[in-house]
């Protein structure tokens, strides 16, 4: 029997072959150097897209040096890194599969810069985190200057999509958050209005075929964060100024407070949904979405578009491929030269 989660899905330019995402998860590589993918990422990235999946998002990738989590992150700030992501791109296209890159900077929660920079002057709690620099109005503006220049960047390479990280505590979340956010020029009168900006900025370097993803996080655990509302409010911002997709996490601003995280598989799936409801746009679920039963049934019960496997498929390069076992899928799933072995 046909199973949805291996149906096709279009959005704009990009088709993708099932409804199966790779999260994009750091790999903090200590053989990466000045943020260039090596050969390890190669071989990371190549190996889930000869495994099947739909999408990969490469991990997060910083526009400026001073933007990564830690000093073993990729970047995108230079033209030196272009071509091993591409040759990355080129790779994972060679396998029948599609692939983006996560665009990020990770603002106060970066390890290891020096002086890190944030909306305002409030530091991430515990070590080894620092005491950022409040961004005036004007090194805002040379901020998004750079996240368009990383995205130009990344279409020169090949890309098959864009997703911005605007979850998880990392800078544009700080922007979208009155815990974070405390600033009183125009991006504090309007939580939104930075990644608004960036999103304006990127879209101008991209294909018009091309979409736009965004990663938000739907809920704050931290006492006094944001819930689903505000995450709604913000998307419908996001969303008029040219997200074409969301990818719908939660958390990452802080210690949780009296909110508690579910931690359980497809937690975070309500969020997206209510997303896609309110906005009538297409989403990516994640979280602990390692049962190929769940997943299938996630998207059979429309709660989700795409279903983004992080973990999972860490341990697994052939998380799919073992899905379509399970699911008792068409066979075409599993690469031919290793049909033998099921």
């Amino acid at each position: 029997m046909a199973r949805k989660l291996f149906s096709s899905f279009d959005l704009k330019g990009l088709h993708l072959k099932n409804r199966i995402v790779m999260s994009p998860m750091c790999q903090y590589s200590v053989t990466a150097k000045n943020g260039i993918p090596n050969e390890w990422h190669y071989v990371h990235y190549l190996s889930r897209a000869i495994g099947g999946a739909g999408l990969i998002i490469m991990e997060m990738t910083d526009i400026d040096p001073d933007g990564r989590i830690t000093d073993f992150d990729l970047g995108l700030w230079s033209d030196d890194h272009i071509p091993a992501f591409a040759k990355i791109i080129d790779g994972v296209h060679a396998h029948n599969g599609k692939i983006g890159i996560q665009i990020a900077h990770a603002g106060r929660k970066t390890e290891d810069a020096v002086t890190p920079i944030a909306p305002s002057a409030i530091k991430f709690p515990g070590s080894p985190y620092r005491m950022p620099h409040a961004l005036t109005t004007e090194e805002v503006q040379d901020v998004i200057r750079k996240f368009a220049d990383a995205v130009r960047r990344a279409v020169k390479a090949g890309v098959d999509t864009i997703e911005l990280h605007g979850a998880h505590g990392y800078l544009i979340h700080q922007f979208q958050s009155p815990l974070t956010n405390k600033r009183d020029d125009i991006y504090g009168q309007d939580f939104a209005r930075f990644g608004v900006e960036v999103i304006q900025a990127v879209k101008n370097e991209m294909p018009p075929d091309m979409p736009l993803l965004f990663r938000i996080s739907a809920m704050e655990y931290s006492d006094g964060g944001y819930d689903i509302d505000h995450a709604i409010e913000l998307s419908k911002a996001y969303q008029a100024a040219g997200v074409d997709m969301f990818h719908v996490s939660t958390g990452g601003e802080g210690p949780v407070g009296q909110k508690k995280p579910g931690n359980y598989p497809g937690y975070q799936v309500p969020f997206a949904h209510q997303i896609r409801e309110a906005l009538n746009v297409p989403v990516i679920a994640v979280g602990m979405l390692e049962d190929p039963v769940l997943v299938e049934e996630v998207i059979n019960k429309e709660e989700a578009d795409l279903v983004a496997i992080g973990r999972g498929m860490l341990r697994d390069p052939y998380w799919v491929a073992n899905a379509a076992v399970t699911l008792q899928d068409n066979p075409d799933q599993i690469p031919k030269p290793y049909r033998a072995a099921y």
